[in-house]
């Protein structure tokens, strides 16, 4: 048990908790949530450590507590949702954060509910009924959670990514989602009830939107997945799948070359896709509105990987 290590009160408000919390691995997650469990795997969890805060008079204030395996996992169990206040756990109380969308948030509330990326700890508390009160006290308990632990750097490949290319696009930092899993993939952006990318825990993924910012009015967003492996040979197998999986009527470009020349774009029903194979990084970009786009997203994003020495 780690509670003692996160300085988990035993009280706090009108809620108490017991002396150990429910502790739930691998080998149990399924029993524990319905549906989810693979979701929590598809990010090298290690285990999870429930607590439920009781009341005489309130009604119950449930904490769980993700153990991952390194702060990338954590933070990427936070990216997969967005929703919700910005808030800021440091200090004697938590207030809402005016952090900027090229900054991701590392604690979120709404409704009730608290979610916290801490290190290598992904955390919700969560009271079944919001009052005044329990939100005093599910921020209390954030704050107890968060503190005296390391302020970790969110995951390297974020920092690849371009956040303006040209004067058209944006990144929207403050939606994209770090994974490793398919199946967390397609719960965000669906592909296929396949791994046409063959994406494993060796893997690390990006995906995230770029805002044409061009026509207020009209806001259209294209969506860019970065994708490292463990090396080139994995890479170029995975982007030859992905092709013949998703793109099978269109002739394949040669993926055996992985220079900055090499570009594949193709014109689909919802507008352009494009890929590029470079080193041990694939980079996809989706609904585009015309191919120059597809271009300079692409291109972009992979002279960063090259200035990054890859």
């Amino acid at each position: 048990m780690n509670a003692g290590k996160l300085n988990l009160p035993k009280t706090v408000g009108v809620w108490n908790r017991p002396d150990s919390p429910q502790v739930i691995t691998s080998k149990n997650i399924f029993k524990y949530m319905n549906g989810a469990g693979e979701l929590y795997l598809g990010y090298r969890f290690r285990h999870l450590e429930v607590f439920d805060y009781t009341s005489a008079n309130q009604d119950n204030i449930l904490v769980e507590l993700y153990f991952m395996e390194t702060s990338d996992d954590a933070f990427g169990l936070l990216s997969l949702d967005w929703g919700g206040e910005p808030v800021s756990l440091t200090g004697s109380s938590a207030i809402t954060s005016n952090q900027s969308p090229t900054s991701p948030p590392t604690a979120l509330y709404g409704a009730g509910l608290l979610r916290v990326w801490s290190d290598d700890l992904y955390a919700r508390v969560m009271a079944y009924r919001e009052t005044p009160a329990s939100k005093q006290a599910v921020l209390a308990l954030g704050r107890a959670i968060s503190e005296n632990r390391k302020n970790a750097p969110q995951p390297e490949l974020i920092n690849i990514l371009s956040p303006q290319v040209g004067s058209d696009w944006k990144l929207r930092n403050d939606r994209l989602s770090f994974f490793r899993s398919y199946l967390v993939l397609n719960s965000i952006y669906y592909l296929s009830d396949k791994n046409i990318l063959d994406l494993d825990l060796s893997t690390e993924a990006i995906i995230a939107p770029y805002e044409h910012i061009s026509n207020a009015t009209d806001r259209k967003y294209s969506q860019l997945l970065l994708v490292q492996y463990e090396n080139l040979e994995h890479a170029r197998k995975a982007l030859n799948y992905f092709h013949d999986t998703y793109l099978p009527e269109y002739q394949k470009e040669n993926t055996t070359d992985s220079t900055v020349s090499s570009f594949s774009p193709f014109k689909l029903e919802d507008g352009w896709l494009a890929y590029k194979l470079f080193a041990r990084y694939i980079t996809i970009v989706f609904e585009c509105p015309d191919q120059q786009s597809a271009k300079a997203i692409i291109q972009n994003n992979v002279s960063n990987l090259m200035k990054k020495g890859e």
